[in-house]
């Protein structure tokens, strides 16, 4: 199922292939059903044969194999003629996938499952239309499609007079259906996955639990720290019981307010549909209100409390209460988190949607615990703090610290919402300016030259407060390089890319940009013809993070950049709201049934795809690899 990628765990892989692998508009594998007899009486058991043609190098995956990978299916659609149906599959060719870290049965070439068929004896004669149905997935060395559908239909004549002579099965053929009575003076050998299964979910959500404490990292959800800090400082003190149970009451509300935003988003939109959020002008500004209110506030500005009346009525409710508030900060949590956090959802909900059954509440609230389980720890230590003595200025320090950089991380957000209307108001230049006085504006607090609460005027600057204010002077420095041509490396991800969108191999942001035709595929298709040339589509998106890295620090590599030379470059933009997007979206969508960016793929002039290449990656021999396909 594709090429494992280096230093990614096998089951986390499984989840980056089931939710950004390739889904072109290929059908490698063709289904036919043909009936052995074709005339058959009443009351007797024949045989559907259902055969798979797979094109070369293409397989697909046994009936028998274990979950999370989409096993392949094979029925006869209900029929009130037919009384039963057992379902027997060829020998399959088993060989350790390291992707998946076990053993995997797959088919290749044509295969043909036998479907025993009993008839009723009450089937009437004549013509009898039969329609095998399929569910499976095809996967080469490269890339995976995503699951299908297909039917394939047969005529069966019941004619009573007909004499057919018992019917054997072809060698290694084994039962799959372990529901379905046992033949007789036979026993089913068909492996049990049921173990396997079990062990296939434990994998994947211990995959989805370490997403979870990955996603901490970003910058949606690291700067709710020091709000979670903040809240909890803020909140009586009590018992050591009450912290716990505070601290489980918040972590449940992440929990089961999160998976509860992330099913109902995948019920209304999709898997692809959450990780569109992130681009969604509304959840931005929704989340820059709430990061601009929590800086101001851990700035000095004002305190964010709960009604008193408010919290009287909880206390009665629920023993001195917080209740609704832990709760609601919760939500706001969830809220906040969920637009960094779209990929790693909308790529844990496409794995586990296709498992079905309780598989996506599983991976979801098991995402959420991971990611709630750093902010259990963070709300019961500050209720212990509070009750330390001469705990000293140093915490207000670093509140109004938090604060500076929950500022700083808004302007993310607004930077998103500024690039997907394309007002062009927040250029790279202004947000980076906006950056370096924030992160400045941190160091020299702590310096002492700049006097908020937690610095008092005739206090020594101890040597962690130098070290760390020189710090963030250097940080600040650092940036500057940026607002005159220079890459920034993983910052670049997060920042508004130069005027023009593009950056050049020698590092500049401004000296010679990679030439991408924007928005516009037929002219680049049209020039691609003239030219004779083949056409690198890059589906990308104005506040797409992982999109916004690969053109900063892959393009730009020297090898790179020289492959790209020899396409005609196309980039469409998919998340704007504008026409365009709306195109390109479909564009996408209907070619290669996906809408997930960033997604690269390479056609011909006549729009065939020559190959394609999901999402974003740090190797780059695997991307110059995508580059080098082989050509028609």
């Amino acid at each position: 199922m594709g090429v494992a990628k280096k230093g990614l765990m096998p089951a986390a892989w499984l989840l980056l292939a089931a939710a950004a692998a390739p889904a072109q508009k290929i059908n490698p594998v063709r289904w036919n059903l043909a009936m052995d007899p074709a005339t058959a009486p009443p009351g007797i058991v024949i045989h559907a044969r259902i055969t798979a043609s797979i094109d070369p190098g293409w397989h697909l995956y046994a009936l028998s194999v274990p979950k999370p990978i989409s096993a392949t299916s094979v029925a006869l659609a209900p029929n009130p003629a037919i009384e039963f149906v057992r379902i027997y599959q060829p020998p399959a060719h088993v060989a350790f996938d390291e992707n998946f870290g076990f053993d995997v049965a797959s088919y290749s070439g044509e295969q043909t499952f036998v479907l025993e068929v009993k008839l009723a004896r009450s089937a009437r004669p004549g013509p009898l239309e039969l329609t095998a149905e399929t569910r499976y997935q095809t996967c080469n060395n490269k890339m995976c499609l995503p699951p299908k559908r297909a039917t394939a239909a047969a005529t069966l004549t019941i004619d009573p007079r007909t004499r057919v002579a018992p019917l054997e099965l072809p060698a290694g053929y084994t039962l799959f259906d372990a529901n379905a009575p046992p033949p007789a003076g036979k026993t089913d050998s068909a492996p049990k996955p049921a173990a396997a299964a079990g062990e296939g979910l434990a994998a994947f959500i211990l995959v989805a639990f370490g997403f979870g404490l990955a996603a901490i990292f970003t910058p949606c959800v690291f700067p709710m720290i020091p709000i979670t800090v903040s809240y909890f400082l803020n909140r009586p003190t009590g018992s050591r019981a009450r912290s716990v149970g505070d601290a489980l009451l918040f972590c449940g509300g992440i929990v089961v307010l999160f998976s509860g935003l992330g099913l109902a988003a995948t019920a209304i939109l999709g898997p692809f549909g959450v990780v569109q959020l992130g681009s969604n002008i509304w959840v931005n500004a929704f989340v820059a209100l709430v990061f601009l209110a929590f800086g101001l506030s851990l700035l000095g500005a004002f305190v964010i409390t709960i009604p008193s009346s408010l919290l009287t009525r909880l206390d009665r409710a629920s023993q001195g209460g917080g209740v609704l508030g832990t709760l609601l900060m919760g939500l706001t949590f969830s809220l906040t988190a969920f637009a960094c956090v779209g990929p790693f959802v909308g790529t844990l909900l496409a794995a586990s949607v296709s498992g079905g059954g309780a598989k996506p509440l599983a991976g979801m609230a098991s995402f959420a615990c991971g990611l709630a389980t750093p902010f259990f720890f963070l709300a019961l230590f500050p209720a212990y703090l509070k009750r330390m003595p001469r705990s000293g200025g140093w915490l207000e320090r670093v509140k109004v610290v938090m604060g500076f950089l929950i500022l700083a991380a808004m302007f993310k957000y607004l930077g998103s919402i500024d690039q997907v209307l394309q007002w062009n108001v927040l250029t790279r230049e202004r947000f980076l300016a906006v950056w370096i006085v924030l992160t400045a504006l941190a160091g020299l607090y702590l310096l002492g030259f700049v006097r908020l609460a937690g610095v008092k005027a005739d206090e020594k600057v101890g040597l962690w407060r130098l070290l760390t204010g020189a710090a963030f002077l250097s940080v600040a420095l650092s940036l500057l390089p940026g607002m005159f041509g220079a890459r920034l490396g993983e910052l670049d991800a997060y920042i508004p890319p130069p005027a023009g969108g593009g950056f050049s191999s020698s590092g500049s942001a401004r000296a010679e940009p990679v030439a991408w035709i924007e928005n516009d595929y037929r002219g680049a298709l049209a020039r691609a013809r003239s030219e004779n040339k083949l056409m690198l589509v890059s589906f990308s998106g104005y506040a797409c993070t992982n999109c916004h890295w690969m053109k900063a620090n892959m393009f730009t590599r020297p090898e790179i950049a020289a492959a790209m030379k020899e396409f005609v470059l196309v980039e469409l933009y998919t998340d704007g709201t504008d026409k365009a997007s709306s195109e390109n979206q479909s564009l996408q969508n209907t070619k290669f049934s996906t809408i997930a960016i960033p997604y690269y793929a390479i056609l011909d002039p006549d729009e065939k795809v020559v190959g394609s290449f999901p999402g974003l990656t740090r190797d780059a021999q695997e991307f110059l690899k995508f580059l080098h396909a082989p050509r028609p």
